[in-house]
């Protein structure tokens, strides 16, 4: 993505110091949606969550933005927001949010849900513990350690001349159309795996792929890895059951695109931007 990088401001860190009348960001989860003030539309910032009357499950820390330092929380699923607070979803606080919160709290929420489904060994099954110095759940029976999952997915702009070729999945709602995206699988390259996304939906083939850039996907955790690729031979065609249309667009004819907050828009626009005034 072309945003500036969120470490300019944020210092990631496993501990806590020994400060704990610090005031603090707290990144409350329930249910994986965030603690928010709908009309500061902002997260809150205490010295302790017993201020807003939650007991969490977990908590866990994250590091410091801008010297302050900021913690993850797992609350119960019937906890109740104090008046004026409310849980929302992620995707819905997207530019509402500012932008390196946003960002922070997409990794807060993975960071959540990881420690949430790693209490214990998935190998012997006992307890596990926190590892002080890295972010890490070790089995003190077993020794096996466990790190936060990522599943790495491709996502790729076939060009053709001076059309772009955009898909509709048939979960989509409305006429939503974007560009095709798929799992790395295991023993694949990128690269492999850009090849045979495409050729497996849409049933083309494609030459001199290029990286574009990446984006952490907190939905629920995945890296899309963007990539643009020429169109090389092949006929579209599709199943029907996972994508229900693909076809060739230019610059100034597009159907509904996805929301601004994914690497799928930008790259779209990359491509108008590139593209706008010319006549197929």
């Amino acid at each position: 993505m072309s945003r500036e990088s969120i470490y300019k401001r944020y210092e990631r860190a496993f501990t806590a110091g020994s400060a704990g009348d610090e005031y603090a960001y707290w990144f409350v989860f329930c249910r994986n949606r965030l603690l928010v003030t709908p009309d500061e539309l902002r997260i809150p910032y205490v010295k302790g969550l017993e201020e807003l009357g939650i007991s969490p499950l977990r908590t866990q820390y994250l590091g410091r933005m801008d010297g302050h330092p900021c913690y993850s929380a797992e609350v119960p699923p019937d906890t109740v927001a104090l008046e004026g607070m409310s849980f929302e979803e992620m995707m819905s606080l997207y530019g509402v949010l500012e932008e390196d919160i946003y960002l922070l709290a997409g990794k807060a929420v993975q960071i959540v849900s990881w420690d949430q489904t790693h209490q214990y060994c998935g190998r012997c099954g006992s307890e596990t513990e926190t590892d002080p110095g890295e972010r890490a759940k070790k089995c003190p029976v077993c020794g096996f350690t466990s790190y936060p999952r990522l599943s790495p997915a491709v996502i790729i702009a076939v060009l053709k001349d001076d059309k772009i070729l955009l898909t509709q999945y048939s979960a989509f709602r409305g006429n939503m159309h974007t560009i095709i995206a798929g799992f790395v699988e295991p023993g694949e390259t990128l690269e492999e795996c850009v090849k045979r996304e495409i050729f497996e939906e849409v049933g083309v083939r494609v030459k001199n792929i290029r990286y574009f850039g990446s984006q952490p996907w907190p939905y629920p955790n995945s890296l899309m890895i963007g990539f643009t690729a020429e169109y090389e031979s092949g006929e579209i065609t599709v199943d029907k059951e996972e994508i229900s249309h693909a076809g060739w667009y230019g610059a100034d004819n597009l159907p509904e695109l996805p929301p601004k907050l994914s690497i799928a828009r930008e790259i779209i626009d990359w491509f108008v931007r590139n593209n706008s005034g010319k006549v197929g």
